[in-house]
């Protein structure tokens, strides 16, 4: 029978695995840090220390340490690394943070995975993945939260100026906002909240200009394009029904009604400076049953 392991001579022997994993968040390979049989030590440790018969069994503070080794792990790799940074370099090191912290908190884990099996349900309070979660979210997310979802709706403006390669980016970023929320949709449904308004005044500053400079086949040729666009770049990192109401937004503000009263605004005001040339109201008003996104072979 193995003697009794008192809660300092445990940390003696799971700090240095802790530090170990953190090493993960350095891009050491996991592979490389340790061996079976040094892991199994880990785990045979936090194991002992659990089933011990009080005033010797530890779970509470076992999970406590846990949760310690993961807020240190934040605080002292990943926040360091995502200071100073903005912008697309704040996506990309984000996402880079947030998968290396998976891997190691889940490869940190294993060594703790019996208070899984036999103390988080028991207490009904987070399993150790859900912890890992809260922890990325609540020391990450609530600070960094604002700066991401900019940087996000920047990269989306930008790729619609110049279709810049970066749409796997845009949703590794879709992808970290569906995770972090542990099964809830807030930082997502947040992420489709801005993309479609910014969708809105994007659109809505740039058809006054084709009223302006484009004779109305040309107007309808370009909204159609744009409309396609932006199914073909939305569905590579929103969900379908995000697309849709984006493919809305667009049609709304080119070819529905909120284009038609930008084109009967600007048609007064041609009138009135004696210039009856083009109706483009009227173009609107047959193009607004097109449907959203739909191929057009004339694009």
């Amino acid at each position: 029978m193995k003697r009794k392991l008192t809660l300092e001579e445990g940390m003696s022997i799971l700090k240095e695995g802790i530090s170990k994993a953190m090493l993960i968040l350095d891009g050491y390979p996991t592979g490389s840090l340790f061996t079976c049989e040094e892991y199994m030590k880990l785990y045979d440790c936090v194991y002992h220390m659990c089933v011990q018969q009080p005033p010797y069994e530890y779970c509470a503070e076992l999970y406590e340490i846990f949760k310690k080794a993961l807020e240190e792990s934040i605080t002292s790799r990943v926040m360091p690394a995502l200071k100073e940074k903005s912008q697309i370099t704040l996506l990309y090191e984000v996402w880079n943070m947030w998968t290396k912290y998976k891997v190691m908190s889940k490869f940190l884990g294993g060594f703790f995975l019996y208070l899984d099996r036999h103390f988080t349900e028991d207490r009904n309070t987070a399993s150790l993945n859900e912890l890992s979660i809260c922890c990325f979210r609540d020391l990450v997310f609530s600070e960094l939260y604002p700066k991401i979802l900019e940087a996000a709706i920047s990269l989306i403006n930008q790729d619609r100026e110049d279709n810049s390669d970066c749409r796997d980016l845009l949703k590794n970023v879709s992808t970290l906002f569906i995770e972090i929320g542990s099964g809830k949709m807030h930082y997502y449904d947040n992420f489709e909240t801005a993309i479609l308004a910014s969708t809105t005044n994007y659109y809505n500053r740039l058809f006054p200009q084709w009223l302006l400079y484009y004779p109305p086949i040309d107007i309808f040729m370009k909204a159609q394009n744009c409309l396609n666009q932006e199914k073909d770049r939305a569905s590579q990192f929103l969900h379908q029904t995000s697309v849709e109401k984006l493919l809305q937004v667009v049609h709304e503000q080119l070819l529905g009604q909120t284009a038609l009263d930008q084109a009967k605004l600007y048609e007064k005001q041609k009138t009135e400076c004696g210039d009856c040339s083009i109706q483009y109201q009227e173009v609107l008003s047959g193009c607004a049953g097109l449907n959203l996104g739909e191929g057009s072979s004339r694009v």
